[in-house]
């Protein structure tokens, strides 16, 4: 399948910091790692897929005693973890690099967290990262994800003064595609959220927190 990743990683390096200034508020985000920090063992290994600046999220899970890993594309938005979240490990890559037999192999994980960084793929290779993310789980292993809800396909959309593409599902098909991929669905909830910038709409934002079931 070919990949297109143009100007993706290049807005998210001209934005920088104003991400965090744009969404000060990650309640979804933060409660469902408090989920993951609820039921996993201490020192476990996690891995956090589109982390960003490493906040809240690394951090987080980082100040829970977790072996965190950071995947993002944009290596502005990794040198910033790097910076904000030193008790972690960040990467530049593609979750397409993870897959099996691709270019990386990172090892094995007790959880994944991906918040908000499967909507910036086009609906097509959406089922196949979700199968990444189960096989570089552990048997029994947690993932928790985020996306809004939005029947929309790699539609470019204006964001904090760039142009990115997005995709969603609406919830009933988000779980289908989760489920199909080999987890079982144990908790949802939602958010409406009005981001602190006036070029981003409202959204509404979907959350799940899921175990690999096979």
């Amino acid at each position: 399948m070919p990949i297109d990743r143009t100007g993706q990683a290049e807005a998210f390096d001209a934005i920088g910091d104003r991400y965090d200034e744009a969404f000060p508020h990650k309640e979804g985000q933060v409660s469902a790692g408090d989920w993951l920090i609820e039921t996993l063992p201490p020192g476990s290994r996690v891995l956090d897929l589109g982390c960003g600046t490493g906040v809240p999220t690394a951090r987080q899970l980082t100040d829970a005693g977790f072996d965190v890993v950071g995947v993002d594309l944009s290596g502005g938005m990794v040198d910033l973890a790097r910076q904000y979240v030193p008790a972690a490990t960040f990467h530049q890559l593609d979750l397409a690099d993870l897959r099996p037999g691709g270019p990386r192999d990172l090892g094995r994980f007790d959880a994944v967290a991906a918040f908000f960084s499967l909507l910036m793929l086009p609906r097509a290779e959406i089922p196949l990262a979700v199968r990444t993310i189960h096989q570089v789980l552990v048997p029994g292993g947690l993932f928790v994800l985020s996306m809004v809800e939005a029947d929309v396909d790699d539609f470019e959309i204006p964001f904090l003064g760039n142009t990115i593409r997005v995709s969603g599902y609406l919830r009933e098909d988000l779980r289908k595609v989760i489920e199909d991929g080999g987890f079982e669905v144990v908790r949802e909830s939602s958010y409406t959220f009005a981001p602190a910038v006036a070029d981003v709409p409202p959204e509404e934002q979907v959350f799940l927190c899921c175990r690999r079931s096979d």
